[in-house]
């Protein structure tokens, strides 16, 4: 059941990769790294689809030839096993070089398919078997099957050790978080597919040593098909890793812009003069806008503007009273101060604030360079302007009288 559902989902995965892939195939025909990715992509998905117990006996009766899915299935991995390493040599090494080493690899994997397919035919596969997986069980009991099958993971054990090393070798190189990433995906993958490689020979051995290794099989076909399935991500993950990050930064920018709204609302009811556009109605503003990280680009800009228009209606000494009465820091440079600033300004009638402007001496802190910086920086200060609340409004009073 679960051998299936894995199977299910590795043809959906694989055929749905090569159709992602396809639009840019063939705007970039050139491009052998492509070919050879798209190559991988539809033979990982047939290697699961052709031996799907659905289709198997479907596909057998059409070609006449019993469990022909069995020989299919593995010229599509040795097939797979090659394109993967034309796209790791084309990515990790200079075009000329990278030809050279591509053309050795599928001269190699494409001798092993001229060994394996007329040996594959010749001995034949159990010609009766429920499943796909105990077609291969009942098979490796002859023999010359056994011999069969022992070259063909010799061949796939050496392609994914193949794998492993250049995958690693790459992900030195790779200069983008997403690329670096994927390669260790495939990795991970190329690391599991040879655990299947493990456990099929240690079967295989068994049926010539007299052990049953049929216990094995839930480990070798899982670490097969999860293997296949992580090598497949791996491989997309560089083309859609970066929409990934860029959804995570639109969140970021849009969470940040609802956070810095009470304060940039407060500075906005006492100096309309800093929004650069009218603003919207609270329910209007929850709505997304349409490009979020210039939004809050204005917005960080505007609450700078407003704050440097109250802080010149309040004197230090004013601002060391209203701290003293709330039992707070007496530090105008920090969050808490720059929010307790902007109440103990708004909380003045609007005459008296214009009565002491510019007669202001709290320090001033520089906005930072890092814009990052600067929007965690306001966000701690939206977020203790909220904390102080109107609730304090009459000690914030009381202490600008005292």
């Amino acid at each position: 059941m679960i051998y299936g559902i894995l199977a299910w989902v590795c043809a959906v995965v694989g055929i749905a990769a090569f159709a992602y892939r396809l639009p840019d195939l063939l705007r970039r025909k050139n491009d052998i790294a492509l070919w050879a990715l798209c190559t991988y992509f539809l033979c990982s998905g047939i290697s699961f689809l052709v031996d799907l117990d659905l289709l198997r006996l479907h596909i057998s009766g059409f070609f006449g030839l019993p469990n022909i899915t069995s020989l299919i299935t593995q010229v599509a991995v040795v097939i797979l096993t090659a394109a993967q390493q034309v796209v790791l040599v084309y990515w990790s090494s200079p075009p000329a070089e990278a030809r050279r080493m591509a053309r050795r690899r599928v001269l190699f994997f494409g001798a092993a398919l001229c060994v394996l397919v007329p040996t594959s035919l010749a001995v034949g596969p159990a010609a009766k078997s429920e499943t796909a997986t105990s077609t291969i069980l009942l098979s490796i009991q002859d023999g010359r099957y056994a011999l069969y099958m022992s070259f063909y993971l010799l061949i796939c054990a050496i392609g994914q050790f193949e794998t492993v090393r250049l995958s690693l070798r790459f992900t030195r190189m790779a200069n983008r978080q997403w690329l670096a990433v994927g390669m260790r995906t495939v990795t991970v993958g190329a690391s599991l597919i040879l655990v299947y490689c493990v456990t099929r020979s240690i079967q295989i051995a068994g049926t010539r040593l007299d052990f049953d290794g049929a216990a094995l099989d839930p480990i070798q076909w899982t670490s097969g098909s999860i293997g296949a399935l992580l090598q497949i991500v791996g491989w997309t993950i560089p083309s859609w890793g970066i929409r990934v990050t860029r959804a995570r930064g639109w969140f970021r920018s849009y969470r940040s812009y609802l956070r810095l709204r009470p304060l940039w609302w407060a500075l906005y009811e006492a100096s309309p003069d800093i929004a650069l556009d009218p603003p919207r109605s609270l329910p209007r503003d929850l709505i997304p806008p349409r490009d979020p990280h210039y939004s809050l680009y204005r917005r960080v800009i505007e609450i700078r503007d407003g704050q440097l228009m109250l802080r010149t209606s309040l004197s230090l000494a004013d601002f060391a009273r209203v701290a003293r009465s709330l039992d707070l820091p007496e530090d105008p440079t920090s969050p808490l101060g720059e929010a307790l600033q902007v109440r103990a300004v708004l909380s003045l009638p609007a005459e008296q604030r214009a009565e002491q402007a510019d007669t202001a001496d709290i320090p001033v802190r520089p906005p930072y360079e890092d814009f990052r910086q600067e929007v965690e920086w306001l966000t701690e200060v939206a977020s203790s302007f909220t904390t102080l609340g109107r609730r304090r409004e009459g000690a914030i009073d009381a202490g600008l009288l005292s």
